[in-house]
């Protein structure tokens, strides 16, 4: 969904993720072994989104709040979403605009957009090392319940620019009613899908404009 907005995705080329082992860096073992590696690259990955902005797709979801009680599951991490100004996102893996503490709490504080960078040393006010507020490749996802909730309640389901190859999310779709319709955007090909999915094979701004379109005619 964000990558239009120049986000790096775990499929881009030449992105932050192709220049760093995922174990080192978005797993609790990469936390452990080098707290301050891991640190850094959040620190980019902030420092990218405070220089990026949403896209069309982002803007249309945002505008469908007009039309239909829209709830978006993401598993981006930025916060792009609401800056379009959308009012139901569930972020499934965390935010990058968060921090969360070490410490048996584990309570999570806003990031200082003017002050981005978080630092060893960098405790939150009982004295526990700060770290990213992102859930890890072996974490619990712990919105995953609320989120198939969402699922099952749903009269319509979109799916923009993911893989359907990282779980648990891709096993959303398996949470849909039977005869509810689902839409996927994406402009890559996707084999194997089933068949009451309607493939829209554009990216998410073009996407989502086709997609509006039919919602909305």
């Amino acid at each position: 969904m964000s990558a239009e907005s120049g986000i790096s995705t775990f499929r881009d080329s030449g992105g932050l993720w192709e220049k760093y082992r995922i174990e080192d860096v978005a797993t609790p073992e990469g936390w452990y072994l080098n707290p301050a590696l891991v640190l850094d690259f959040y620190n980019q990955r902030r420092k990218q989104l405070l220089e990026s902005k949403p896209n069309a797709g982002h803007y249309a979801l945002a505008e469908l709040e007009n039309y239909f009680d829209i709830h978006i599951i993401t598993q981006n991490v930025d916060n792009l979403h609401e800056q379009a100004c959308s009012t139901n996102v569930l972020h499934l893996h965390g935010e990058l605009m968060k921090v969360r503490s070490t410490g048996p709490g584990q309570e999570v504080f806003d990031v200082d957009i003017n002050h981005s960078e978080i630092n060893i040393g960098d405790n939150c006010p009982r004295g526990f090392q700060l770290r990213p507020h992102i859930v890890w490749f072996g974490e619990a996802v712990p919105e995953i319940e609320r989120a198939e909730l969402l699922v099952e309640q749903a009269d319509i389901f979109v799916v923009i620019g993911t893989s359907l190859q990282v779980y648990p999310a891709a096993g959303l779709l398996n949470n849909v009613r039977a005869n509810v319709p689902v839409y996927l955007i994406d402009p890559h090909e996707m084999p194997n899908l089933p068949k009451h999915v309607t493939v829209i094979q554009k990216g998410s701004s073009e996407g989502m404009k086709e997609l509006k379109s039919l919602l909305i005619s």
